[in-house]
């Protein structure tokens, strides 16, 4: 399998001087099956030079995983040129919202009202399927098999396996670790600390040994406290994530977005200093970072 990342900041797109080393664009991940399969994990505005890239390959058959219907990860999709083309197969794969208690195309549906975008859904060119996923049911993409899986975050979430030929990754998309709302002294607090961990161990099991894991890791520790609930994680929190279920290489990614290139490698470097033996090899993403599994 190919791996680039399109976008790794997270919230809101942060362009400029201070993030021209690891980039501004939010999340998107091109995935490559050996039969060359194009999965696509997540439509930050790091979906558009990703499709800039793909139309020199016309037709485009494309697979797009949505973690989650939050701004940041679905507000590079209107802007996906392979839905505007005709020939094109686009195919959007997501979660059932529990919210709306609709389907993945809800999104489309709200993206291209004419009030926010001057293309309606109607008027696409290229052939578009929707498909709402079922938590641990496997989809087969070509040579590829991709099993969403439940996160923790303040709206419905999906990590996602996808394993090709022997070689595996996992994306956790955004992510807070699982934790016991109740204080010590409290007498619910024991019995939600077991619930706490059968879903953490659930959730490493679902992960399982993988060649590479991609991981949000928003905040520092020392940020995280007034952060708390937010639905992100932190890098001490991905790299015991990474040991406790045995990954190879570890990919620091949604960052945040006030952060400095400076900021960023210094919050990383400080992490690391805590963890001198992290078991995998740990890397911070960036715009334009390929690995080849």
């Amino acid at each position: 399998m190919k791996i680039k990342m399109w976008g790794v900041r997270g919230s809101i797109p942060s362009p400029g001087p201070r993030t021209v080393r690891y980039g501004g664009n939010t999340t998107c991940i091109e995935v490559r099956s050996e039969e060359d399969r194009l999965i696509i994990l997540d439509a930050g505005t790091g979906i558009f030079p990703l499709a800039q890239s793909l139309l020199a390959r016309l037709p485009v058959e494309a697979n797009i995983f949505i973690t989650h219907t939050h701004w940041d990860h679905i507000q590079g999709l209107p802007f996906f040129v392979p839905l505007h083309i005709p020939g094109n197969t686009v195919r959007i794969h997501g979660a059932f919202d529990l919210v709306t208690q609709q389907g993945v195309e809800h999104v489309m549906n709200v993206q291209l009202q004419y009030s926010y975008f001057p293309i309606r859904e109607a008027e696409l060119k290229a052939a578009v399927e929707y498909l709402t996923l079922t938590v641990g049911v496997p989809v087969r993409i070509g040579d590829a098999t991709v099993t969403p899986v439940l996160m923790n975050h303040p709206v419905t979430d999906l990590g996602y396996r996808i394993e090709c030929n022997g070689k595996s990754l996992f994306f956790t998309g955004d992510h807070e670790p699982w934790r016991n709302i109740y204080t010590p002294d409290d007498p619910a607090w024991a019995e939600y600390q077991g619930l706490v961990a059968q879903r953490q161990a659930a959730l490493d099991a679902a992960i399982g040994p993988v060649d590479l894991l991609i991981v949000d890791t928003a905040y520092t520790e020392a940020e995280y406290p007034k952060k708390i609930g937010w639905g992100h994680g932190t890098f001490d929190a991905a790299f015991a994530l990474a040991k406790r279920t045995g990954a190879k290489r570890l990919l620091c990614t949604h960052h945040e977005p006030t952060r400095s290139d400076e900021e960023l490698e210094q919050a990383f470097a400080e992490a690391l200093s805590r963890h001198p033996d992290p078991g995998c090899e740990v890397l911070l993403a960036y715009e334009g970072l390929e690995i080849t599994l």
